[in-house]
Parts: C-alpha cells; sequence; structure tokens
C-alpha cells in the first residue's frame, strides 16, 4: 500500500506548486474517491476533520510552515499502482482546477467532515478523524457526475 506521501507527490508532479490548503482537500479526495472506485483505501495514514477542512497530519507534517507546496521531502509516486495512479488523475480531472476556498466549502458541506466535527463550534480545533468507512458511504452514495 503506498503512503500518503507517495500521493501528494504525485499531485505535486501533475500539479505543479499548490496550497497547503489545497494539496490537502486532493489528497482526502483522492483517497475518498479510491474507496468508491477502487474498493480498497489508497493510503493507511489518519484524515482529521481539522477547522479549514480534511488535513491528513502525516502530510502536515511535511509542508508544515509551507503556504505554498512544491515539493515534499518523503514519498514516492512510483510506488503508486496504475489503479491508484488512475483515481488521482480523475481526482485532479474534476477538482484541480477548483480553488482551496472552493475545496474548502465543498468539504465543510460534506457529511464525513461535519460528522466528524460533531457540534465543535465554527473555527474550534478538532483531531478527530474521518473514517474510511464515513468517507466509504457518502461518496458512494452520490449519484454519478452529468
Amino acid at each position: 500500500m503506498s503512503h500518503v506521501c507517495d500521493v501528494a507527490k504525485y499531485i505535486l508532479k501533475k500539479q505543479g506548486t499548490v496550497s497547503a490548503w489545497k494539496l490537502q482537500k486532493l489528497v482526502y479526495y483522492s483517497q475518498a474517491w479510491s474507496l468508491v472506485w477502487d474498493g480498497r483505501p489508497m493510503f493507511n495514514e489518519r484524515i482529521e476533520a481539522w477547522a479549514n477542512g480534511p488535513v491528513c497530519p502525516d502530510l502536515y507534517a511535511q509542508h508544515r510552515g509551507q503556504f505554498m507546496v512544491s515539493d515534499i521531502k518523503y514519498g514516492d509516486p512510483d510506488k503508486l499502482d496504475k489503479d491508484a495512479k488512475e483515481t488521482i488523475d480523475g481526482v485532479l480531472s474534476y477538482y484541480g482546477d477548483k480553488s482551496p476556498q472552493w475545496l474548502s466549502d465543498l468539504t465543510h458541506a460534506e457529511s464525513p467532515w461535519k460528522d466528524a466535527r460533531g457540534d465543535l463550534p465554527s473555527g474550534a480545533s478538532c483531531q478527530r478523524e474521518i473514517t474510511q468507512e464515513a468517507m466509504a458511504a457518502y461518496y458512494e452514495s452520490l449519484p454519478p457526475a452529468a
């Protein structure tokens, strides 16, 4: 199984420099759609329901303090198999041109993030996990894109 940093490196290779905020959302959607399209997680690292949306702390540790991310130290996109790369490509095709704010607003409107945060006030710190089960259940329930 690949690591979240392998996924992030692949995204950066395809997208170029992106904000840390956007990178986190693209990694999140890659995991979510892998659960639905491939029937398996893309990586095992935990995703948490932070105030600005889903964040993988292991990836955050690689870009902490950077607003824009062009590379991270760890990760190897060649560790991703064909299905993982196709899933990420599909995610980038749909979400890749969206703004970080648009992606954040979208995650805030979706139940995996909202349910993990529960009744916490807006902007409150949170380390609650967005489970793979919650992600799979929500995203597989969405209607197909037109």
